[in-house]
């Protein structure tokens, strides 16, 4: 049993674990991205503020994502596709149009708590892609308030304006 185990049996099975990995691609299609849902395209953010999004968020949080290279090498590229799917499924930029009043509030909600605290991207994402400044954190957080806020002030304000033509 132990000339079984030895260091060279060992290499020799995990070299060829890796190599069988390389038959089970990833899927690097993105759906198509419909610019008259794209959370940038209607929320018309400044240039810099977009630009930090398209690189720190829309990887993993659209339709535009894109694979580097390592993406073709297994298992790698089974957890960056995980990452991509999971990102896509709690939060898609490409589809913010869809979204209702409601769940757009909750979602820039969650991207002040993420942007605030630095939770976004992910370390690795970090660790390959670098992170933002300090400053550049705060800005998109400030910008997501913005919003937040514009939101809710124009509903209420076409509530109370429909209110009042109604009585008059």
């Amino acid at each position: 049993m132990k000339k079984y185990l030895t260091k060279r049996n060992i290499l020799l099975s995990l070299l060829l674990a890796f190599i069988v990995m390389q038959f089970f691609p990833i899927d690097k299609t993105n759906p198509p991205v419909e610019l008259e849902n794209d959370f940038i395209k209607l929320t018309e953010p400044p240039t810099e503020i977009a630009a930090n999004m398209k690189t720190m968020c829309y990887d993993c949080h659209s339709h535009e994502s894109r694979y580097p290279w390592y993406t073709n090498i297994a298992p790698f590229s089974w957890r960056i596709k995980s990452h991509i799917d999971n990102g896509r499924k709690h939060l898609n930029f490409s589809l913010w149009g869809n979204y209702s009043d409601k769940k757009r509030v909750h979602k820039l909600e969650e991207c002040i708590d993420m942007t605030t605290k630095h939770w976004m991207p992910t370390l690795d994402y970090k660790l390959m892609h670098g992170r933002l400044s300090d400053e550049k954190y705060s800005e998109m957080a400030k910008f997501f308030k913005k919003i937040k806020i514009q939101k809710p002030i124009t509903q209420n304000f076409d509530y109370l304006l429909g209110s009042f033509r109604k009585k008059n």
